[in-house]
């Protein structure tokens, strides 16, 4: 019954496109859209022997498809009959079910800029439905075809994407360019080639990624070195839903290191850890230049996150020689007890406060 009511949406909206595509008003939209400029290619897999030879010819043919999909872009040959082509042959008997899409902002009609939006005066791409994000279905949407003959492209996205990333991208930040994805270009990812579909799911009822729950397993597809940290002794709760990676890192793209939300690392951990940001009467350098010089932020398998256990860490900088932890006979040395200076916390015993302190008398860190 649902399934029914949304095809009947669909087939509903899909009736208003004839007056929204009107040449006027495609033209504006195609002035101010503009087509995405062939980014830079690797050609010549060929030449390199035999092994390569099914490559290249994948390569060739993917190339051909992302230069049909961008002339059927700038020529703008938009269907008058809109989503009703599509849903002839994409229902949910399909090996990639459509009507989903229906539930989602990108295919209600009262929702502003939509593609499916029914006002005849929206500014496009609103209104030109499954074809706002799959550009011009031409003679892709054929019912009958020769002998021999291929269906002619249209424009997929994600893992059966047919057009490079940064076509398939322009698609969406025609409507999503926004202040947050101001960065986007330059970005890691962006240098990376990802796409928008990579981690987005727009026919889904639910976007995992805009999800406590999804958000983190969506990143650590490709981030598995951050997932194997996650599940160490010592973790922030990532696993557990109750921090996500967006919480420290943006993904569209910023002006820091790390695509961190923050100017620095120390201000990106700050955020929450607002007790330990000073300034401290007596600080510790360390703690002011980088938190990640003791603590590996994603997981350690030592306590608090620290690179390496104390007194290992502390010694790291700090030479214990004359110290009462150093060892002066061989009555301190294992098998034989061990210093009290180097059990449990270690430094710490003694140096509780290492993060800085305030007290008149706290410059080793004792109070």
């Amino acid at each position: 019954m649902v399934r029914a009511s949304l095809a009947t949406i669909a087939m509903c909206v899909a009736a208003s496109v004839a007056s929204m595509a009107e040449p006027a008003r495609l033209a504006r939209y195609q002035g101010r859209r503009g087509v995405a400029p062939d980014a830079q290619r690797a050609r010549g897999a060929a030449a390199l022997g035999w092994p390569f030879l099914f490559v290249s010819v994948i390569a060739g043919a993917a190339d051909q498809a992302h230069d049909t999909l961008r002339d059927k872009l700038a020529a703008g040959d938009y269907s008058r009959r809109g989503a009703d082509t599509c849903l002839g042959c994409h229902d949910e008997e399909e090996p990639f079910p459509t009507l989903d899409v229906f539930v989602t902002v990108h295919g209600h009609p009262q929702v502003d800029g939509s593609p499916f939006e029914m006002d005849p005066t929206a500014e496009l791409p609103a209104g030109l439905q499954c074809e706002a994000c799959h550009g011009p279905i031409g003679d892709h949407g054929r019912q009958i075809l020769a002998d021999g003959v291929a269906r002619e492209p249209i424009l997929n996205f994600g893992e059966r994407g047919n057009a490079e990333a940064s076509l398939q991208n322009d698609l969406c930040l025609q409507c999503h360019r926004t202040y947050e994805r101001t960065r986007w270009e330059g970005s890691a990812h962006e240098l990376a080639g990802m796409a928008c579909a990579d981690c987005h799911r727009i026919h889904a009822e639910t976007d995992a990624v805009r999800s406590m729950s999804g958000q983190n397993e969506t990143c650590w597809g490709c981030h598995r070195s951050v997932a194997a940290d996650a599940l160490k002794r010592s973790a922030h709760p990532l696993r557990d839903g109750q921090l996500v990676c967006r919480d420290c890192h943006d993904p569209h793209g910023t002006d820091n290191d790390k695509l961190n939300v923050r100017a620095t690392g120390n201000e990106t951990c700050f955020k929450c850890h607002a007790e330990l940001r000073g300034p401290h009467l007596w600080e510790h350098p360390p703690v002011v230049e980088d938190c990640t010089i003791c603590h590996v932020p994603h997981g350690s398998n030592q306590p608090a996150l620290l690179v390496r256990r104390p007194p290992q860490l502390c010694q790291a900088c700090h030479s214990s020689v004359g110290h009462r932890s150093f060892a002066q006979g061989p009555d301190q040395l294992p098998p034989r007890p061990t210093s009290e200076f180097l059990l449990a916390k270690a430094c710490l015993n003694c140096h509780a406060e290492v993060h800085g302190s305030n007290h008149p008398s706290g410059n080793l860190f004792r109070r």
